[in-house]
C-alpha cells in the first residue's frame, strides 16, 4: 500500500504532467471580458487555430491596456506571448499602442530573437507608432545583458536613421544600462568621445560616478566628480548619495562615516535617500544597533522613511537581526498607514524561511493577496527554494502548481530550483517531473544549460526511460546544444 506521502507526490506527478500538456487543450470555460489573468490563462492553453477564433471573439474589448496586462503576464512565456501580439495585429478593429509594441520588442529581445525585434521596429515606423527613446533603450538594454555591449553602442548611435534622434536624455539613459551592466569603463569612454556633442551635464557625471561605485572603484568615482566640478557644475545632493553608497558598497564603512559627518558639517540637507543608504550600508556591515539609531535620527530630523527606507531596514533586520524584530517594524510600518510592496513581503517571506518557519511564510503569502499586492515570480521561487532545499519537493509543486493557476508564470530560476530539487530522492517518477519540467522551459523559450539536460538525460537512462530521454534529445536539438556524440 502506498504511504500517504508517495500518493500525495503521485498525485502531484499527475497534476504537473496534466498541467504540462494542458497547452494540447482547445476547450476552456471563458473569461470576463476585461480579467487579464484569465484571458492570460486561456491564451496559453489554446492551439494557434482555436486562438485565432478566440481572439476575434466579440465579447472580448481589446484596449492597448488589457493587451499591456496580458503582455506582462505573459513574460515568462515568450514564445506564446510573441505569437499571441502578432494574432491580435490581424484584429479589425484593435490597433497595438506604442508601449505594446515595446513590451513585444522587450520579449522578443530577450528570447534573443533580433529578427522579431527588428521586424517588430519596422512595423512601429510603418505604424507611426516610433521607434522612440524608450523603444532603444529596451533593445540597448537588452543586447549589453546579452553580452554584446558593442552592438548597443552601433544601434543607439544609430538611433536617428530610424527616426529617432538621439539627445541628452538618450544619451544618459544609454550610458545607465553601460554602467549598471558593469560596463563603465566603456560608458566612461564613451562619455569623453560624446560628451562635447551631447553637452554632458551633472546627470551624466554621475551616472558614471555610480557605476565605478557598483564596481567598489570609489577613487575612481571620486576622480569623476573632480571632472565635473573643473567642468564648471556643481555636486548636486544625488551625487553625494552616490559616493556615500560607493563607501558602502566597498565595504568602507568608516569612510562612509567621516563622508557623513563632513555632509552635515557643510550643511548638506540629507533627505531619505541619504538615510536610507546610510541604514542599508550599516546593517550590511552587521553593526545593527547603528543602523537602527540613524533609522530614529531620521525620524527625530522630521524625515519621513518611505517604503524603501523600511524595506532597508527590515531586511537588515531579517539578516542581520532575527526575523521577529523586522515582523515588529514591519507591523509597525502598517500601522502608521504605509502600504507594503512586494520587495517588501518578499524579504519577510524569505526571513521567515530562512529560519525554517514555513507555515508563516505561506501566511504572508496569502496576506500579501489579501492586501492587494500580487507576489511575483520571486516571492514563489523563495518559497519553493526553501522548500526543495528541505526535501519537501511536493509542497515545492504544490507551490509550483498556484503559479501555473495564473497568478504569475514561472521563470528560469522556477525551474532550475525544481529541476535540482528533483534529484534529491533519485526517484523514477521525480526524473519523469524534472523532464517534463525541462521540455516546458523549452516550450516558452529558455534555454536550459548543458549540465540541466545531461544530468537530465543521464537519470532517465539509468532509471530505464530510454523513451522519454529520447524525447529530451529532441528538446536538447531544439535548442542547438545537442552532444556530438550521443547513443540511447
Amino acid at each position: 500500500m502506498l504511504s500517504p506521502n508517495h500518493r500525495l507526490h503521485m498525485s502531484l506527478v499527475s497534476s504537473v504532467k496534466h498541467k504540462l500538456s494542458f497547452h494540447n487543450l482547445t476547450t476552456i470555460t471563458p473569461p470576463a471580458a476585461d480579467d487579464a489573468a484569465g484571458l492570460s490563462n486561456l491564451i496559453l492553453s489554446l492551439d494557434t487555430k482555436t486562438l485565432i477564433q478566440n481572439l476575434e471573439t466579440k465579447s472580448v474589448c481589446w484596449t492597448p491596456d488589457l493587451v499591456n496586462k496580458i503582455l506582462k503576464r505573459l513574460w515568462n512565456h515568450g514564445p506564446k506571448a510573441i505569437q499571441f501580439f502578432n494574432l491580435l495585429e490581424r484584429h479589425p478593429t484593435y490597433t497595438h499602442s506604442t508601449a505594446s509594441f515595446d513590451h513585444a520588442i522587450d520579449i522578443a529581445a530577450r528570447l534573443r530573437n533580433y529578427k522579431t525585434v527588428w521586424a517588430l521596429v519596422a512595423r512601429m515606423r510603418k505604424r507611426m507608432l516610433g521607434p522612440n527613446p524608450k523603444t532603444f533603450a529596451i533593445i540597448t538594454e537588452r543586447y549589453v545583458s546579452a553580452g554584446k555591449p558593442d552592438k548597443a553602442v552601433r544601434v543607439f548611435l544609430s538611433m536617428h536613421e530610424y527616426g529617432c534622434q538621439q539627445d541628452l536624455n538618450s544619451f544618459n539613459t544609454f550610458l545607465d544600462v553601460l554602467c549598471k551592466s558593469r560596463r563603465v569603463e566603456m560608458a566612461y569612454n564613451l562619455f569623453r568621445v560624446l560628451k562635447r556633442r551631447f553637452r554632458g551635464d551633472t546627470v551624466s557625471y554621475n551616472i558614471i560616478a555610480n557605476g565605478f561605485c557598483l564596481i567598489k572603484r570609489t577613487p575612481r568615482a571620486l576622480e569623476v566628480l573632480r571632472e565635473m566640478v573643473e567642468s564648471g557644475l556643481e555636486p548636486t545632493l544625488k551625487t553625494y548619495n552616490v559616493i556615500l553608497n560607493g563607501y558602502f558598497k566597498s565595504g568602507q564603512v568608516k569612510e562612509a562615516w567621516q563622508f557623513l559627518l563632513e555632509m552635515k558639517r557643510r550643511k548638506c540637507e540629507m533627505d531619505v535617500v541619504t538615510y536610507t543608504t546610510v541604514v542599508h550600508g550599516f546593517g550590511v556591515a552587521g553593526e545593527v544597533q547603528k543602523a537602527r539609531q540613524v533609522f530614529d535620527e531620521m525620524l527625530e530630523s522630521g524625515v519621513l522613511p518611505s517604503v524603501a527606507t523600511y524595506n532597508a531596514f527590515i531586511q537588515v533586520l531579517c539578516k542581520k537581526d532575527n526575523v521577529e524584530n523586522a515582523i515588529l517594524v514591519f507591523e509597525e510600518m502598517v500601522r502608521k498607514g504605509y502600504t507594503p510592496n512586494s520587495t517588501m513581503y518578499n524579504v519577510v517571506i524569505r526571513g521567515l524561511c530562512h529560519v525554517g518557519k514555513m507555515d508563516s511564510a505561506m501566511e504572508y503569502l496569502d496576506k500579501m493577496k489579501d492586501d492587494g499586492c500580487d507576489p511575483n515570480v520571486q516571492t514563489y521561487n523563495v518559497i519553493i527554494r526553501y522548500y526543495c532545499d528541505e526535501g519537501e519537493t511536493e509542497k515545492g509543486l504544490e507551490v509550483f502548481e498556484r503559479m501555473g493557476s495564473g497568478e504569475c508564470l514561472p521563470n528560469l530560476d522556477t525551474y532550475n530550483v525544481l529541476i535540482s530539487g528533483m534529484f534529491g530522492r533519485k526517484r523514477s517518477d521525480d526524473l519523469m517531473v524534472a523532464g517534463k519540467l525541462l521540455i516546458e522551459m523549452v516550450d516558452r523559450g529558455f534555454v536550459p544549460r548543458k549540465f540541466t539536460f545531461n544530468r537530465i538525460l543521464n537519470g532517465l537512462l539509468l532509471t530505464g526511460n530510454q523513451d522519454f530521454a529520447k524525447e529530451i534529445l529532441r528538446a536538447q536539438s531544439r535548442c542547438g546544444r545537442l552532444p556530438r556524440h550521443f547513443r540511447l
